[in-house]
């Protein structure tokens, strides 16, 4: 289940020296350093960490491997949803059938999101939903899910959030060719991901028994996403009411996408190749 919403989003927001830890106590920043040739918002694909498949401004995201940094993803999950109330029993951080992107500021870990791939297992939301999301398989459409978010209120920015989003997009899109994302967020946060996103609702508020709280099933065709991406993405435009500004053009995700794959799969891969919608 997804939390965020625009009222805990703090735009442009100035990074502070410190940040909270899992144990409640302060570790030191280490920010990454600004390449002077850089904007602030610029892709840049000079990236040494073999597994970070996005670096800009003063944030570098990352694929986690299965059995890397679990404990560290699942305590900012832990943090950030026990803050607003919610249970956290079930909120680990697995990996089947999933890909879990890593925000970083220097070293710390500061934000998360969890891209879920439909399997013989289903989807985390077929739990509440599952009549809903068959429909659209039964139409033969590549459904997947996004879950688990989290960011750190320090480093909450919208350029961070459309990233984590945006990659999320460009794995399941153009790697894996799914259509159709699904999400399960609070009541109270639907306007965010309507306005911001362009998901609309599909069922009824239901009880989350995973972190014991209302949600609702939410719904984004990507063929949407595609034709945003075309017309915003790179655009940075101030009074835009979307994240799309933030995205990256097909071309640069296309880039990131042959990355990813290097990352998961070493050998060459021609990337020219790969559904762009």
């Amino acid at each position: 289940m997804l939390l965020y919403n625009d009222e805990s989003l703090r735009f442009n927001r100035t990074h502070l020296p410190s940040s909270v830890g899992a144990s409640g106590k302060c570790n030191t920043l280490h920010l990454m350093p600004k390449p002077p040739a850089h904007s602030k918002g610029e892709f840049r694909n000079e990236i040494p960490d073999q597994n970070c498949v996005l670096s800009r401004g003063d944030y570098s995201i990352r694929l986690t491997e299965p059995s890397e940094r679990r404990s560290e993803a699942s305590a900012l999950i832990k943090r950030m949803y026990s803050w607003r109330g919610y249970s956290t029993e079930s909120t680990v951080v697995s990996s089947h059938h999933q890909t879990t992107l890593e925000a970083f500021s220097g070293q710390d870990l500061v934000g998360t999101l969890t891209l879920g791939l439909d399997s013989e297992n289903g989807l985390l939301a077929d739990e509440l939903y599952e009549e809903k999301i068959s429909t659209f398989r039964a139409e033969d459409r590549k459904v997947c899910e996004l879950s688990k978010l989290a960011i750190d209120p320090q480093f909450s920015s919208k350029e961070l959030l459309a990233s984590l989003f945006n990659l999320a997009y460009i794995c399941a899109r153009i790697i894996h060719r799914a259509t159709d994302f699904f999400i399960e967020v609070n009541p109270r946060h639907t306007g965010y991901y309507k306005r911001m996103l362009g998901f609309h609702q599909l069922g009824e508020t239901r009880n989350c028994q995973r972190v014991n709280a209302p949600a609702v099933l939410l719904h984004l065709e990507l063929d949407y996403v595609d034709a945003q991406v075309s017309s915003l993405a790179g655009s940075h435009q101030p009074r835009e009411r979307s994240l799309y500004p933030y995205f990256l053009s097909h071309h640069e995700g296309k880039k990131v996408a042959n990355r990813i794959l290097h990352i998961n799969r070493p050998t060459a891969f021609d990337w020219t190749a790969l559904y762009c919608g």
